[in-house]
Protein backbone atom coordinates (compact mmCIF):
# COMPACT_ATOMS: atom_id res chain seq x y z
CA UNK A 1 0.00 0.00 0.00
CA UNK A 2 2.59 1.83 0.70
CA UNK A 3 4.65 1.86 -2.52
CA UNK A 4 1.61 2.91 -4.67
CA UNK A 5 1.29 6.05 -2.54
CA UNK A 6 4.82 7.12 -2.64
CA UNK A 7 4.67 6.43 -6.72
CA UNK A 8 2.18 8.63 -6.79
CA UNK A 9 3.86 11.51 -4.66
CA UNK A 10 6.80 10.96 -7.49
CA UNK A 11 4.42 11.56 -10.03
CA UNK A 12 2.80 14.61 -8.15
CA UNK A 13 6.36 16.02 -7.81
CA UNK A 14 7.45 15.31 -11.65
CA UNK A 15 4.10 17.08 -13.05
CA UNK A 16 4.57 20.16 -10.47
CA UNK A 17 8.25 20.69 -12.22
CA UNK A 18 6.71 19.97 -15.79
CA UNK A 19 3.75 22.98 -14.93
CA UNK A 20 6.91 25.01 -13.43
CA UNK A 21 8.61 24.59 -16.96
CA UNK A 22 6.58 25.83 -19.34
CA UNK A 23 5.45 28.60 -17.07
CA UNK A 24 6.09 31.77 -18.92
CA UNK A 25 9.09 32.25 -16.24
CA UNK A 26 10.18 30.39 -13.60
CA UNK A 27 10.98 33.28 -11.20
CA UNK A 28 8.43 32.90 -8.99
CA UNK A 29 8.44 35.53 -7.34
CA UNK A 30 8.62 38.09 -10.36
CA UNK A 31 5.41 40.41 -10.71
CA UNK A 32 4.52 41.30 -14.39
CA UNK A 33 2.64 44.09 -15.16
CA UNK A 34 1.94 45.73 -18.56
CA UNK A 35 0.31 48.45 -19.72
CA UNK A 36 -0.91 48.40 -23.27
CA UNK A 37 -2.17 51.86 -25.50
CA UNK A 38 -3.12 51.82 -29.07
CA UNK A 39 -3.91 55.29 -30.18
CA UNK A 40 -6.00 54.83 -33.87
CA UNK A 41 -8.84 56.97 -33.36
CA UNK A 42 -7.08 60.29 -33.47
CA UNK A 43 -9.83 63.41 -34.22
CA UNK A 44 -7.93 66.34 -36.07
CA UNK A 45 -6.01 63.94 -38.46
CA UNK A 46 -6.43 60.62 -40.07
CA UNK A 47 -6.46 57.68 -38.03
CA UNK A 48 -4.12 54.68 -37.42
CA UNK A 49 -5.70 50.97 -38.20
CA UNK A 50 -2.91 49.65 -37.18
CA UNK A 51 -2.08 50.93 -33.86
CA UNK A 52 -5.67 48.93 -32.50
CA UNK A 53 -4.40 45.93 -34.07
CA UNK A 54 -1.29 46.10 -32.65
CA UNK A 55 -2.15 46.94 -29.23
CA UNK A 56 -4.70 43.92 -29.66
CA UNK A 57 -1.57 41.90 -31.05
CA UNK A 58 0.86 42.79 -27.61
CA UNK A 59 -2.35 42.33 -24.91
CA UNK A 60 -2.33 38.77 -26.56
CA UNK A 61 1.61 38.10 -25.89
CA UNK A 62 1.95 39.66 -22.66
CA UNK A 63 -0.98 38.04 -21.18
CA UNK A 64 0.76 34.76 -22.69
CA UNK A 65 3.91 35.69 -21.23
CA UNK A 66 2.74 36.22 -17.42
CA UNK A 67 1.86 39.88 -17.50
CA UNK A 68 -0.88 41.40 -16.14
CA UNK A 69 -2.00 43.59 -18.86
CA UNK A 70 -4.34 46.92 -18.68
CA UNK A 71 -4.89 47.93 -21.88
CA UNK A 72 -6.52 51.20 -22.94
CA UNK A 73 -7.32 52.71 -26.37
CA UNK A 74 -7.42 56.18 -28.17
CA UNK A 75 -6.96 58.24 -24.63
CA UNK A 76 -7.02 62.08 -24.74
CA UNK A 77 -4.69 63.70 -22.25
CA UNK A 78 -5.87 63.62 -19.48
CA UNK A 79 -7.32 59.81 -19.81
CA UNK A 80 -3.69 59.39 -20.87
CA UNK A 81 -2.11 60.98 -17.75
CA UNK A 82 -4.66 58.96 -15.21
CA UNK A 83 -4.13 55.29 -17.11
CA UNK A 84 -0.20 56.35 -16.49
CA UNK A 85 -1.02 57.11 -12.95
CA UNK A 86 -3.20 54.08 -12.50
CA UNK A 87 -0.48 51.82 -13.89
CA UNK A 88 1.96 53.68 -11.74
CA UNK A 89 0.42 53.02 -8.08
CA UNK A 90 -0.18 49.73 -9.60
CA UNK A 91 3.46 48.75 -9.96
CA UNK A 92 4.22 51.04 -6.97
CA UNK A 93 2.18 48.30 -4.65
CA UNK A 94 3.71 45.53 -5.98
CA UNK A 95 7.01 45.75 -4.87
CA UNK A 96 10.42 45.23 -5.92
CA UNK A 97 10.21 42.41 -7.38
CA UNK A 98 8.00 43.56 -10.39
CA UNK A 99 8.65 44.02 -14.17
CA UNK A 100 6.72 47.05 -15.84
CA UNK A 101 6.35 46.94 -19.24
CA UNK A 102 4.33 49.79 -21.51
CA UNK A 103 3.86 49.26 -24.88
CA UNK A 104 2.40 52.48 -26.91
CA UNK A 105 1.27 52.35 -30.49
CA UNK A 106 0.08 55.40 -32.09
CA UNK A 107 1.50 59.13 -33.08
CA UNK A 108 4.72 60.61 -31.10
CA UNK A 109 6.43 64.19 -31.67
CA UNK A 110 9.82 65.73 -31.03
CA UNK A 111 9.44 69.25 -30.42
CA UNK A 112 12.77 71.17 -28.88
CA UNK A 113 14.62 68.37 -28.42
CA UNK A 114 12.00 66.90 -26.19
CA UNK A 115 9.29 63.62 -26.80
CA UNK A 116 5.67 63.18 -26.84
CA UNK A 117 3.04 60.52 -26.84
CA UNK A 118 -0.02 62.57 -28.87
CA UNK A 119 -3.48 62.21 -27.52
CA UNK A 120 -6.56 61.66 -29.21
CA UNK A 121 -7.71 64.59 -28.83
CA UNK A 122 -4.33 66.76 -29.66
CA UNK A 123 -5.32 69.76 -31.99
CA UNK A 124 -2.06 72.04 -32.30
CA UNK A 125 -1.60 74.86 -34.01
CA UNK A 126 2.07 76.15 -33.42
CA UNK A 127 4.90 73.87 -31.95
CA UNK A 128 4.72 75.75 -28.64
CA UNK A 129 0.85 74.09 -28.46
CA UNK A 130 2.79 70.29 -27.98
CA UNK A 131 3.49 70.45 -24.62
CA UNK A 132 0.19 72.00 -23.43
CA UNK A 133 -1.76 69.26 -25.00
CA UNK A 134 0.87 66.54 -25.49
CA UNK A 135 2.59 64.03 -22.63
CA UNK A 136 6.10 64.17 -22.75
CA UNK A 137 7.68 61.04 -22.32
CA UNK A 138 10.59 61.81 -19.80
CA UNK A 139 7.08 62.02 -17.65
CA UNK A 140 6.22 58.80 -18.28
CA UNK A 141 10.08 57.27 -17.68
CA UNK A 142 10.54 59.68 -14.68
CA UNK A 143 7.33 58.54 -12.89
CA UNK A 144 8.36 54.22 -13.68
CA UNK A 145 11.87 55.23 -12.80
CA UNK A 146 10.78 56.46 -9.19
CA UNK A 147 9.72 53.27 -8.10
CA UNK A 148 11.51 50.25 -6.79
CA UNK A 149 11.21 47.84 -9.57
CA UNK A 150 13.68 44.57 -10.53
CA UNK A 151 12.91 46.21 -14.16
CA UNK A 152 11.47 48.84 -16.43
CA UNK A 153 10.58 48.12 -20.17
CA UNK A 154 9.03 50.59 -22.61
CA UNK A 155 8.48 49.89 -26.32
CA UNK A 156 7.20 52.58 -28.79
CA UNK A 157 6.07 51.78 -32.16
CA UNK A 158 5.32 56.09 -32.14
CA UNK A 159 8.03 57.13 -34.65
CA UNK A 160 5.50 57.35 -37.66
CA UNK A 161 5.07 60.32 -39.88
CA UNK A 162 4.18 63.66 -38.45
CA UNK A 163 0.63 64.65 -39.56
CA UNK A 164 0.29 68.00 -38.06
CA UNK A 165 0.81 70.37 -40.75
CA UNK A 166 1.11 73.27 -38.12
CA UNK A 167 4.47 71.55 -36.84
CA UNK A 168 6.31 72.06 -39.57
CA UNK A 169 9.13 73.21 -37.10
CA UNK A 170 8.92 69.46 -35.71
CA UNK A 171 12.02 67.43 -35.89
CA UNK A 172 11.26 63.69 -37.50
CA UNK A 173 10.65 60.36 -35.37
CA UNK A 174 11.91 60.85 -31.93
CA UNK A 175 14.68 62.20 -30.25
CA UNK A 176 16.92 59.86 -28.15
CA UNK A 177 16.47 59.09 -25.07
CA UNK A 178 19.68 57.90 -23.14
CA UNK A 179 18.34 55.50 -20.30
CA UNK A 180 21.89 55.52 -18.83
CA UNK A 181 21.34 58.93 -17.84
CA UNK A 182 18.24 57.67 -15.51
CA UNK A 183 17.46 55.39 -12.89
CA UNK A 184 19.27 51.91 -14.08
CA UNK A 185 17.06 48.96 -14.60
CA UNK A 186 14.99 50.71 -17.80
CA UNK A 187 15.13 49.31 -21.32
CA UNK A 188 13.60 51.36 -24.06
CA UNK A 189 13.01 50.23 -27.92
CA UNK A 190 12.02 52.70 -31.08
CA UNK A 191 10.33 51.23 -33.72
CA UNK A 192 12.90 52.87 -36.39
CA UNK A 193 15.97 55.09 -35.47
CA UNK A 194 15.88 58.18 -33.79
CA UNK A 195 15.39 61.06 -36.28
CA UNK A 196 13.67 58.71 -38.58
CA UNK A 197 9.85 57.65 -39.25
CA UNK A 198 8.54 54.56 -39.21
CA UNK A 199 5.85 53.04 -41.82
CA UNK A 200 2.68 52.13 -40.29
CA UNK A 201 2.50 48.69 -42.77
CA UNK A 202 0.48 46.74 -45.42
CA UNK A 203 -0.69 44.62 -42.85
CA UNK A 204 -3.06 44.28 -39.65
CA UNK A 205 -0.17 45.24 -37.66
CA UNK A 206 3.03 47.69 -38.45
CA UNK A 207 6.33 45.89 -39.21
CA UNK A 208 7.51 46.44 -36.39
CA UNK A 209 5.37 44.98 -34.06
CA UNK A 210 4.56 42.00 -36.23
CA UNK A 211 8.05 41.26 -36.06
CA UNK A 212 7.73 41.65 -31.88
CA UNK A 213 5.00 39.68 -31.83
CA UNK A 214 6.54 36.64 -33.76
CA UNK A 215 9.94 36.53 -32.19
CA UNK A 216 9.09 37.15 -28.29
CA UNK A 217 7.60 33.77 -28.57
CA UNK A 218 10.68 32.20 -29.17
CA UNK A 219 11.79 30.83 -25.58
CA UNK A 220 14.57 31.44 -23.69
CA UNK A 221 15.47 34.51 -25.64
CA UNK A 222 17.12 37.31 -23.35
CA UNK A 223 15.48 41.05 -23.95
CA UNK A 224 18.50 41.94 -25.72
CA UNK A 225 18.98 38.92 -28.16
CA UNK A 226 14.97 39.42 -28.94
CA UNK A 227 15.11 43.11 -30.18
CA UNK A 228 18.39 42.75 -32.32
CA UNK A 229 16.35 39.83 -34.48
CA UNK A 230 13.64 42.40 -34.06
CA UNK A 231 15.85 45.25 -35.90
CA UNK A 232 16.98 42.32 -38.41
CA UNK A 233 13.66 41.55 -39.32
CA UNK A 234 12.57 44.83 -40.09
CA UNK A 235 15.17 45.79 -41.52
CA UNK A 236 14.26 42.97 -43.63
CA UNK A 237 10.68 43.57 -44.36
CA UNK A 238 11.02 47.30 -45.08
CA UNK A 239 14.33 46.86 -47.59
CA UNK A 240 16.19 49.07 -45.17
CA UNK A 241 13.89 51.43 -44.79
CA UNK A 242 13.28 51.14 -41.17
CA UNK A 243 16.44 49.66 -38.66
CA UNK A 244 14.46 49.94 -35.02
CA UNK A 245 16.72 50.52 -31.75
CA UNK A 246 17.36 50.74 -28.52
CA UNK A 247 19.31 52.10 -25.11
CA UNK A 248 19.39 49.56 -22.42
CA UNK A 249 20.39 50.22 -18.49
CA UNK A 250 19.00 47.03 -16.75
CA UNK A 251 20.70 45.36 -14.15
CA UNK A 252 18.49 42.29 -14.26
CA UNK A 253 17.96 39.38 -17.13
CA UNK A 254 14.88 39.07 -18.59
CA UNK A 255 12.93 36.95 -21.18
CA UNK A 256 9.87 36.92 -22.26
CA UNK A 257 9.36 33.45 -22.09
CA UNK A 258 11.24 31.31 -19.96
CA UNK A 259 13.57 31.56 -16.56
CA UNK A 260 14.47 35.33 -16.00
CA UNK A 261 17.60 35.43 -14.34
CA UNK A 262 17.89 37.62 -11.19
CA UNK A 263 21.26 39.84 -12.19
CA UNK A 264 22.95 39.82 -14.79
CA UNK A 265 26.23 39.54 -12.52
CA UNK A 266 25.43 36.02 -12.44
CA UNK A 267 25.82 35.93 -16.19
CA UNK A 268 29.47 37.09 -16.47
CA UNK A 269 29.55 35.77 -20.53
CA UNK A 270 26.45 37.35 -21.30
CA UNK A 271 27.52 40.86 -19.37
CA UNK A 272 31.07 41.19 -21.23
CA UNK A 273 29.53 39.96 -24.37
CA UNK A 274 27.56 42.93 -24.56
CA UNK A 275 30.38 45.28 -22.93
CA UNK A 276 32.76 44.23 -25.75
CA UNK A 277 30.08 45.09 -28.78
CA UNK A 278 29.27 48.27 -26.90
CA UNK A 279 32.99 49.53 -27.19
CA UNK A 280 34.48 47.97 -30.60
CA UNK A 281 36.15 50.20 -32.15
CA UNK A 282 35.76 51.13 -35.94
CA UNK A 283 39.48 48.87 -36.69
CA UNK A 284 37.80 46.16 -34.95
CA UNK A 285 34.80 45.95 -37.07
CA UNK A 286 36.85 46.03 -40.39
CA UNK A 287 39.09 42.85 -39.19
CA UNK A 288 35.68 41.63 -38.28
CA UNK A 289 33.73 42.41 -41.69
CA UNK A 290 36.95 41.32 -43.77
CA UNK A 291 36.05 39.08 -46.25
CA UNK A 292 32.60 38.19 -45.03
CA UNK A 293 30.43 38.14 -47.69
CA UNK A 294 27.81 40.98 -48.26
CA UNK A 295 24.93 39.41 -47.13
CA UNK A 296 26.19 38.39 -43.92
CA UNK A 297 28.21 41.08 -43.02
CA UNK A 298 25.20 43.22 -43.58
CA UNK A 299 23.76 41.69 -41.57
CA UNK A 300 26.02 41.68 -38.82
CA UNK A 301 26.09 45.76 -38.70
CA UNK A 302 22.08 45.63 -38.69
CA UNK A 303 22.12 43.41 -35.66
CA UNK A 304 24.49 45.73 -33.35
CA UNK A 305 23.31 48.87 -35.05
CA UNK A 306 26.90 51.19 -33.79
CA UNK A 307 27.99 53.95 -35.85
CA UNK A 308 31.92 52.06 -36.06
CA UNK A 309 29.93 48.97 -37.18
CA UNK A 310 27.93 51.21 -40.21
CA UNK A 311 30.99 53.19 -40.84
CA UNK A 312 33.29 49.96 -41.73
CA UNK A 313 30.67 48.12 -44.03
CA UNK A 314 30.53 51.38 -46.10
CA UNK A 315 33.98 51.54 -46.05
CA UNK A 316 34.35 47.91 -47.18
CA UNK A 317 31.18 47.55 -49.46
CA UNK A 318 31.66 50.40 -51.70
CA UNK A 319 29.54 49.19 -54.47
CA UNK A 320 27.05 47.14 -52.59
CA UNK A 321 23.54 47.78 -53.20
CA UNK A 322 22.68 48.58 -49.69
CA UNK A 323 25.64 50.99 -49.16
CA UNK A 324 24.02 54.17 -50.11
CA UNK A 325 21.00 53.29 -47.55
CA UNK A 326 23.21 52.43 -44.55
CA UNK A 327 25.53 55.81 -45.88
CA UNK A 328 21.70 57.67 -44.73
CA UNK A 329 21.33 55.85 -41.33
CA UNK A 330 24.76 56.43 -39.85
CA UNK A 331 24.48 59.88 -41.31
CA UNK A 332 21.22 60.42 -39.52
CA UNK A 333 22.60 58.94 -36.45
CA UNK A 334 25.55 60.45 -35.92
CA UNK A 335 23.43 63.85 -36.68
CA UNK A 336 21.35 62.84 -33.15
CA UNK A 337 24.01 62.20 -31.64
CA UNK A 338 25.05 65.48 -31.83
CA UNK A 339 21.65 67.26 -31.60
CA UNK A 340 21.55 64.78 -28.44
CA UNK A 341 24.15 66.61 -26.88
CA UNK A 342 23.80 69.96 -27.71
CA UNK A 343 19.91 69.70 -26.03
CA UNK A 344 22.10 67.98 -23.22
CA UNK A 345 24.42 70.91 -22.77
CA UNK A 346 21.59 73.26 -23.82
CA UNK A 347 24.23 76.83 -24.29
CA UNK A 348 24.90 79.13 -26.73
CA UNK A 349 28.42 77.50 -27.71
CA UNK A 350 26.68 73.84 -28.15
CA UNK A 351 23.86 74.87 -30.13
CA UNK A 352 25.98 76.81 -32.49
CA UNK A 353 28.40 74.04 -32.39
CA UNK A 354 25.41 71.63 -33.68
CA UNK A 355 24.25 74.20 -36.36
CA UNK A 356 28.19 74.84 -37.66
CA UNK A 357 27.56 70.90 -39.09
CA UNK A 358 23.85 70.50 -39.49
CA UNK A 359 22.67 74.14 -40.21
CA UNK A 360 20.52 72.80 -43.48
CA UNK A 361 18.44 69.95 -41.20
CA UNK A 362 15.26 69.48 -40.01
CA UNK A 363 16.12 70.04 -36.66
CA UNK A 364 18.25 73.18 -37.47
CA UNK A 365 14.58 75.88 -36.89
CA UNK A 366 14.64 74.17 -33.20
CA UNK A 367 18.44 74.95 -32.29
CA UNK A 368 18.07 78.85 -33.72
CA UNK A 369 15.11 78.68 -31.34
CA UNK A 370 16.53 77.38 -28.37
CA UNK A 371 19.84 79.48 -29.22
CA UNK A 372 17.61 82.64 -28.58
CA UNK A 373 16.62 81.16 -25.39
CA UNK A 374 19.73 80.66 -23.95
CA UNK A 375 21.67 83.52 -25.48
CA UNK A 376 21.45 86.12 -22.87
CA UNK A 377 23.12 83.52 -19.88
CA UNK A 378 25.62 83.85 -22.32
CA UNK A 379 25.95 87.67 -23.23
CA UNK A 380 29.58 88.34 -22.58
CA UNK A 381 30.29 85.19 -25.30
CA UNK A 382 32.22 86.54 -28.31
CA UNK A 383 30.85 85.98 -32.20
CA UNK A 384 33.94 84.13 -32.92
CA UNK A 385 33.42 81.53 -30.08
CA UNK A 386 31.22 79.69 -32.34
CA UNK A 387 34.50 77.58 -33.64
CA UNK A 388 35.45 77.21 -29.84
CA UNK A 389 35.11 73.52 -28.32
CA UNK A 390 32.24 73.32 -26.31
CA UNK A 391 34.31 72.61 -23.61
CA UNK A 392 36.30 76.19 -23.81
CA UNK A 393 32.85 77.92 -24.71
CA UNK A 394 31.34 77.06 -21.34
CA UNK A 395 33.90 78.75 -19.21
CA UNK A 396 32.93 81.17 -17.01
CA UNK A 397 32.68 84.68 -19.36
CA UNK A 398 31.35 87.10 -17.05
CA UNK A 399 34.47 89.88 -16.98
CA UNK A 400 33.29 90.07 -12.92
CA UNK A 401 34.31 86.67 -11.74
CA UNK A 402 37.62 86.29 -13.74
CA UNK A 403 40.74 88.42 -13.41
CA UNK A 404 41.96 89.72 -16.87
CA UNK A 405 45.29 88.34 -15.98
CA UNK A 406 45.82 85.00 -14.17
CA UNK A 407 47.94 84.49 -11.20
CA UNK A 408 50.16 81.78 -10.48
CA UNK A 409 50.82 81.63 -6.52
CA UNK A 410 53.77 79.90 -7.25
CA UNK A 411 55.18 83.35 -8.91
CA UNK A 412 53.19 85.93 -7.01
CA UNK A 413 52.18 84.52 -3.51
CA UNK A 414 51.12 87.80 -2.46
CA UNK A 415 49.11 90.30 -4.22
CA UNK A 416 49.59 94.05 -3.09
CA UNK A 417 46.83 96.61 -3.12
CA UNK A 418 46.33 98.92 -6.01
CA UNK A 419 48.25 102.32 -4.57
CA UNK A 420 46.81 105.41 -6.69
CA UNK A 421 48.51 108.68 -7.56
CA UNK A 422 46.14 110.49 -5.60
CA UNK A 423 44.73 108.90 -2.79
CA UNK A 424 40.62 108.40 -3.18
CA UNK A 425 38.62 111.19 -0.96
CA UNK A 426 37.58 110.15 2.06
CA UNK A 427 33.54 109.77 2.70
CA UNK A 428 32.51 112.06 5.52
CA UNK A 429 30.22 111.09 7.74
CA UNK A 430 28.62 113.06 10.59
CA UNK A 431 29.07 111.37 13.42
CA UNK A 432 27.69 112.29 17.18
CA UNK A 433 30.49 112.86 19.29
CA UNK A 434 31.74 110.76 21.74
CA UNK A 435 30.45 111.46 25.19
CA UNK A 436 33.18 112.84 27.25
CA UNK A 437 33.62 111.12 30.79
CA UNK A 438 32.26 113.80 33.00
CA UNK A 439 35.35 114.96 35.45
CA UNK A 440 35.21 113.09 38.87
CA UNK A 441 33.28 114.95 41.76
CA UNK A 442 35.31 117.54 43.06
CA UNK A 443 36.58 115.66 46.32
CA UNK A 444 36.08 117.53 49.74
CA UNK A 445 39.43 117.36 51.62
CA UNK A 446 39.50 118.18 54.87
CA UNK A 447 42.78 118.70 56.87
CA UNK A 448 43.47 119.77 60.06
CA UNK A 449 44.82 122.87 60.80
CA UNK A 450 48.11 121.52 62.21
CA UNK A 451 49.10 123.49 65.21
CA UNK A 452 51.56 126.74 64.70
CA UNK A 453 54.76 125.44 63.63
CA UNK A 454 57.22 126.52 65.89
CA UNK A 455 59.86 128.98 64.33
CA UNK A 456 61.51 129.99 62.37
CA UNK A 457 58.38 130.98 60.25
CA UNK A 458 59.60 130.79 56.99
CA UNK A 459 59.51 127.57 56.77
CA UNK A 460 55.62 127.59 56.67
CA UNK A 461 55.36 130.08 54.02
CA UNK A 462 57.26 127.57 51.73
CA UNK A 463 54.92 125.04 52.35
CA UNK A 464 52.14 127.00 51.39
CA UNK A 465 54.11 128.09 48.02
CA UNK A 466 54.81 124.67 47.06
CA UNK A 467 51.30 123.59 47.51
CA UNK A 468 48.98 126.70 45.94
CA UNK A 469 51.59 126.52 42.70
CA UNK A 470 53.00 123.44 42.14
CA UNK A 471 51.27 121.38 38.89
CA UNK A 472 52.93 117.89 39.95
CA UNK A 473 55.45 118.25 42.43
CA UNK A 474 55.76 117.44 45.76
CA UNK A 475 53.13 119.52 47.58
CA UNK A 476 51.98 118.08 50.97
CA UNK A 477 52.34 113.98 50.19
CA UNK A 478 49.34 114.30 47.50
CA UNK A 479 50.26 115.18 43.99
CA UNK A 480 49.70 118.89 44.43
CA UNK A 481 46.47 120.44 43.16
CA UNK A 482 45.95 120.63 39.27
CA UNK A 483 44.96 124.13 39.07
CA UNK A 484 45.83 125.95 42.88
CA UNK A 485 42.22 125.42 44.19
CA UNK A 486 42.01 125.94 47.39
CA UNK A 487 38.66 124.22 47.68
CA UNK A 488 40.16 121.50 48.71
CA UNK A 489 41.29 122.66 51.99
Amino acid sequence: MRRPAFSNLLLASGLLALAQLMTPTGAAAETRLALVIGQSAYRAVPELPNAANDAKGMTELLGNAGFTVTTAANLSQNEMRAAISDFAGKVGASGSDTVALVFYAGHGLQIDGENYLVPVDLDPKREADIPLQGVRLNDLLNTLGALPTRARIFMLDACRNNPFPALSGAGHGLAIVDTKAGAPGSFISYSTSPGAEAEDGNGIDSPYTAAALTIAKQPNLPIEEVFKRIRVAVAQSTDGRQIPWESSSLTTDFRFFGESSVQTSALPGAASMALASATRSLEDWRKELQGKPAPVAYELVITEDTVPAYQAYIELYAQDARTPRLRTVLERRRQMLAWERATAINTRASFEAYLQNWDNSDLAATARRLLLRVQNRNYALPVAAAATPVAVAMAPTCPCSTPATPVNPTVAPAIKKRVDETPPKRKVVETPPKPRRPPPPDEVVVYERAPPPPPPAAVGVGIGIGIGMGRGGYGGGYGGPARGDYRRY
